[in-house]
């Protein structure tokens, strides 16, 4: 029998301290690429887990400098209205503003006002020409849900409008001038080019560190399968603006993920594309040449995951990170460590072991912007958090993907993941903001300024059980 290799995850290592050369923490730079052709001003993704990332996760994380994965357990069309969500939270300019005609009723404008989490919408005419505004201020009072939006918007003529290309600090002048939130763009025909509000504008000073597009726009990705219907699921998500789409297999370095990349990057051309997971540098080697511009490793470290319990086969995330990551170095494209952190010293093990971005599931999985409810349990607070190969997320799974599917059929199901709760753990911004903080600590302490003088000057050391045990609070009770 050959020699076993060993292999280490981030318990089994520390860090060795190096010569520190910042005077402060804000001096250093956690700017790194998630793929070929985008960069986050922080190292984070939200998982595109069921139970961790829709819209709100995503703006908030978008927001804070990293990027949200929109999960694809949903139709395409919910998925696609999740990513324009994100598209319309930040802008400049709102190139495709909200719309409705002039004899849609109140009903309609609230039912849709609702549906997209907008406070108004520009009233049209055929052609796209502007007639007026309705606006929460409009309707706020008003009983009659069958009254024509015509007879209740702020009609044209007391609009102020401005044309399109109108700059930023033009737009501010004039909003600050006439007291007005909106401010739609027209063109010489009157027809509608675009809008902005004062609250983008905001927005824009509030977080500088945002993700975002060429257009001003917050970025996201989404996710998509190996089969059904994934073709049409990427175009669609591709047409509403989606920034990267991530491949989602839970084994990655097989035929189906392969032919798949291969597929998207041949109907779908320039889209920017992640796939996973894989564990080896054969699987990342195959994934690069089949057309990929990142690649995601981490084969059953999830919290929730069980597939090494269930299979018998995984590498510890450590040793896969820096095997993926030494070979994907060669093509210059990055990879994404997904599972297995549960601190901010993971994640500073993670880059230095050569991975570029860290995809967080448990830990973003408790906060507000988390899909689904908080449940009370023994005077605290909890919410759900489900591996997508659980029996749950499998079932659900199955049942979109093939809706023929019988009851008999589910003996087949075999779960690689648990269902769980997790607490309450406030808004996802303060789990952002400890976890940056103590990464650039560690790169602090790594004698580096950025992740590549981190990565460059990383030296790890091998620890015992008594050095992880001597490394957590102990001998004290703690408060």
């Amino acid at each position: 029998m050959e020699s076993i290799p060993l292999g280490l995850t981030f318990d089994d290592v520390l860090l060795v301290p190096r010569r520190a050369v910042v005077r402060s923490r804000k001096d250093i730079s956690t700017r790194s690429p998630l793929s070929r052709h985008i960069a986050l001003n922080v190292p984070l993704a939200s998982a595109n887990m069921d139970t961790v990332t829709e819209s709100a996760m995503a703006i908030t994380l978008a927001r804070e400098g990293g990027i949200g994965i929109i999960h694809r357990f949903m139709s395409i069309e919910q998925e696609v209205a999740e990513v324009l969500r994100v598209k319309r939270a930040e802008s400049y300019v709102v190139d495709q503003p909200y719309t409705m005609t002039p004899d849609h009723t109140l009903r309609d404008a609230r039912e849709f006002m609702s549906l997209h989490r907008i406070t108004g919408l520009l009233v049209v005419e055929d052609g796209g020409r502007l007639i007026g505004i309705l606006t929460g201020r409009d309707i706020r009072f008003e009983s009659d849900p069958d009254k024509k939006i015509s007879k209740l918007m702020t009609p044209r003529e007391e609009l102020v409008t401005a044309p399109p290309g109108t700059s930023l600090e033009e737009a501010k002048k004039i909003l600050q001038k006439h007291k007005i939130e909106k401010l739609p763009l027209v063109d010489k025909e009157g027809v509608v080019r675009g809008l902005i509000t004062g609250k983008d504008i905001l927005k824009i000073t509030q977080f500088p560190q945002a993700t975002k597009d060429p257009r001003g726009r917050l970025r996201v990705g989404a996710a998509i399968g190996v089969k059904g219907d994934y073709i049409e699921r990427a175009g669609a998500l591709k047409k509403a603006g989606c920034d990267v789409l991530v491949l989602d297999i839970a084994h990655g370095h097989s035929d189906f993920a392969l032919s798949a990349v291969k597929d998207i990057r041949e109907r779908l051309g320039d889209v920017e594309l992640i796939a996973g997971n894989v564990a080896t540098a054969e699987g990342t080697r195959d994934l690069i040449n089949s057309g990929v511009d990142a690649v995601k490793v981490g084969v059953g470290p999830g919290s929730t995951c069980t597939t090494r319990i269930v299979t018998g086969a995984g590498v510890p995330q450590l040793t896969a990170v820096m095997e993926c990551a030494r070979e994907a170095e060669k093509k210059g494209v990055p990879v994404i460590a997904d599972g297995g952190i549960r601190t901010s010293g993971d994640i500073t093990k993670a880059l230095a072991a050569g991975a570029s971005t860290a995809m967080l599931g448990n830990l973003f999985a408790g906060t507000e912007e988390s899909p689904g409810v908080t449940i009370m349990r023994n005077g605290a607070r909890y919410k759900l958090n489900r591996g997508m190969a659980s029996m749950g997320a499998t079932i659900s799974r199955y049942q979109a993907e093939m809706p023929q599917m019988l009851e008999d059929d589910l003996t087949d199901v075999v779960p690689e993941g648990v269902e769980a709760m997790v607490p309450f753990r406030g808004s996802a911004v303060e789990i952002a903001h400890q976890l940056v903080g103590g990464l650039r600590s560690g790169i602090s302490y790594l004698g580096a300024r950025d992740i590549e003088g981190l990565r460059k000057n990383a030296k790890f050391v091998r620890i015992t059980e008594a050095g992880m045990k001597e490394s957590r609070p102990h001998d004290v009770d703690v408060i």
